[in-house]
């Protein structure tokens, strides 16, 4: 019983300082005034009678309100481009903190009408978005592609603040095509019937990479024939060619071992006692490599002035292997794993087309990734 006693005490003590802690007074002391409130309020949704909830939400809301009114005195005077979006914020802070009392029964006995700033609100948001709309004029005025990438999201920033502001969604579509840049991706060119499909293949990759690519949405790529079809003036050209490729070099290793075995029964006495001996065989392992490489070339060309803006070479190699086994002498000189080996026979290659793509799988990862890096923030 006398255990229950304390820890009932405890589990009260423990109630009594949580309660404490959440009653906002310890925010009211350090300045923060709207988690003050905040605090106070949740208290006396909870306990409506807590004294000392209601003591702290009658200074912080006091307090709060006056604090956010000098930050909306003081940013009227200043000469911020932006001013009005903090204005817009103390003002939404304000009206955020009278809907939570307003909320709480307990809280409009100590607060009984919350200010609320409905029309200053709205009149500060639009002439938040009148700044960021002007300061988008300004950037696309200006006639570069960075200005113009700056100017769309001030005229993104200016639809968030107000929808349908004047015509900012028109600018900002003009904004967006005087940021972009147009890439035309040339076919590579395979000078080999033989490997036209592969080739092919590998060209689809490309393509539907570049189709799909949206890393940094102010850069298009296109095909060759899209940029035909639509008349697209390129800005920049990107080429692929293979500087060189080899399929189908062979290499074939033999490695012949001799092997021997001790204590195998090789017989019996005429007791039908076994006899033991030693076991030999030759071992012939035969290893092919048949290897397949080559070099890629990418170069990124301004269409203009023909200046080579970026290249990187990107190899590529994949090697097919093969191998089997044949032995003369005595099986049982061999061990499993070789006896397995031997009983397995020399196949066929992959045709050459598919040896020419298997080495172009490396070179598209790397292709993609530098393809990616180049452009991610241009």
């Amino acid at each position: 019983m006398k255990n229950i006693s304390r820890l009932r005490y405890f589990i009260y003590l423990s109630l009594l300082i949580i309660g404490g802690c959440t009653t906002g007074k310890k925010a009211l002391q350090k300045g923060d005034y709207d988690a003050s409130v905040e605090k106070s309020v949740s208290r006396l949704q909870n306990s409506p009678k807590n004294s000392e909830a209601m003591e702290v939400l009658k200074t912080a809301y006091d307090l709060a309100l006056k604090d956010h009114l000098r930050k909306i005195d003081e940013a009227k005077m200043s000469n911020d481009l932006f001013r009005w979006e903090s204005i817009m914020y103390d003002y939404q802070k304000i009206n955020q903190l009278a809907d939570e009392i307003n909320s709480c029964p307990a809280c409009l006995a100590i607060v009984p009408n919350p200010s609320k700033y409905i029309t200053e609100l709205a009149e500060s948001k639009y002439n938040a978005a009148g700044a960021r709309y002007n300061s988008g004029l300004g950037y696309l005025r200006e006639k570069t592609r960075q200005t113009a990438k700056k100017a769309y999201y001030e005229f993104e920033k200016t639809l968030n603040l107000q929808p349908n502001y004047k015509d900012a969604k028109a600018k900002m579509e003009d904004a967006y095509w005087a940021a972009v840049t147009r890439v035309v991706v040339q076919p590579i060119i395979v000078n080999s019937s033989f490997y036209k499909l592969s080739a092919d293949y590998f060209q689809q990759q490309i393509d539907q990479y570049i189709a799909k690519y949206t890393r940094n949405r102010f850069v298009i790529f296109y095909s060759e024939e899209q940029a035909t079809n639509q008349k697209i003036v390129p800005d920049q050209v990107l080429s692929l060619n293979f500087d060189d490729f080899v399929v189908g070099q062979t290499y074939v290793k033999e490695r012949v071992e001799k092997l021997k075995r001790d204590s195998v029964v090789i017989g019996e006495t005429r007791t039908k006692r076994p006899v033991y001996g030693t076991v030999k065989a030759t071992l012939s392992i035969f290893e092919k490599n048949i290897s397949s490489s080559g070099l890629l070339d990418m170069s990124i060309t301004d269409w203009k002035t023909r200046k080579l803006l970026r290249q990187q070479k990107f190899p590529g190699t994949y090697i097919w292997r093969d191998s089997w086994a044949s032995f003369q002498g005595d099986e049982r000189a061999l061990s499993k794993e070789q006896l397995i080996m031997t009983r397995r026979k020399e196949t066929l290659p992959p045709p050459p087309s598919a040896l020419f793509l298997e080495f172009t799988k490396p070179i598209y990862n790397q292709l993609v990734d530098d393809i990616g890096y180049y452009y991610a923030n241009y």
